[in-house]
């Protein structure tokens, strides 16, 4: 049996809620150009998702003076927000061939969650915790990954800031029917809407990256000792302590935080959590560089 020859080319996609990046490397490491576009997560529709995926690789190859004549040659690493089982790579590497527009040599494709956390620790043993707009817990044991959480603002979304912002704005709804005191957080939040009737309209379309746009206001009367935005951000320290504590009982020997949240809720998390942090080694486009290179640690898919 003849070997493959390695492709001369390498590309990382990380595919989030918000963007698209995507970096693209020579077979022997160096970088030749990055690109960006908008967002990627294949529940936003998987049209939308390649479209963009397609959109930041064209950036990328412009920018490094190619042309899409050199993808046959390519090995792709694709860390996708949304994907969540087998079924969902498998159906999304399908419609790339139904778009019709990325003939890739080789491409896998995971989760964004796999790739942030094979980036974080090189390929080797650690756990993420996700705290943006979303969130999501991601571990790598033991030679194996497993995601926990990220069901969706929908089910489950808890230690994000769309989480933040969806239980404030049910605190201010509580004031008004006399549940709990009224603070200038909740005075702010209604003023803002106009009326609770409103908030209700208003909270029909709400996209989750909405509702992340009201934790500023949060954190800003969480300084001023506002009684009601401390206990949100309580609650929201307390999710991601639960979380990050699991990852440790699960084996992790260290978490990496992350995520826009992260660097603005760690002063309110646990000592006991705090000490289990570590930096990230490296971005999840180096990630998803190695799940592209096929130095990737097999994904263990949600149930």
């Amino acid at each position: 049996m003849v070997p493959l020859r390695p492709s001369p080319y390498i590309i990382g996609v990380d595919g989030g809620g918000t963007r698209c990046r995507v970096r693209l490397q020579s077979a022997d490491g160096q970088v030749l150009a990055e690109g960006e576009s908008g967002p990627a997560n294949i529940r936003l529709g998987l049209d939308l998702a390649w479209s963009h995926i397609a959109e930041a690789i064209d950036a990328a190859l412009q920018a490094a003076g190619l042309t899409r004549d050199i993808l046959p040659a390519a090995a792709a690493g694709l860390g996708l927000a949304g994907v969540l089982t087998e079924k969902d790579a498998y159906e999304t590497r399908a419609h790339s061939l139904t778009f019709g527009v990325l003939p890739f040599g080789a491409v896998t494709i995971a989760s964004d969650a796999h790739i942030a956390c094979l980036g974080a620790f090189a390929g080797g043993d650690g756990a993420i915790q996700i705290a943006g707009t979303g969130s999501c817990s991601y571990l790598i044991a033991d030679g194996q990954g497993r995601q926990i959480g990220g069901w969706g603002f929908v089910l489950d979304e808890r230690g994000s800031s769309a989480a933040l912002g969806r239980d404030a704005v049910k605190a201010a709804l509580n004031t008004l029917d006399g549940l709990i005191p009224e603070s200038p957080l909740t005075q702010a939040l209604i003023a803002l809407f106009g009326s609770g009737a409103a908030a209700v309209d208003w909270s029909e379309s709400a996209t989750p990256a909405q509702y992340g746009g009201l934790s500023p206001m949060v954190f800003d009367h969480a300084r001023q000792d506002d009684p009601v935005a401390l206990s949100l951000l309580g609650t929201l320290a307390g999710d991601i302590d639960r979380y990050i504590r699991h990852l440790v009982s699960l084996g992790a020997p260290g978490v990496c935080l992350m995520g826009g949240l992260g660097q603005h809720i760690r002063p309110w998390l646990a000592a006991d959590v705090v000490a289990c942090l570590r930096e990230p080694r490296r971005d999840p486009l180096s990630g998803a560089i190695l799940l592209a290179t096929g130095r990737d640690i097999p994904q263990r898919q949600s149930a």
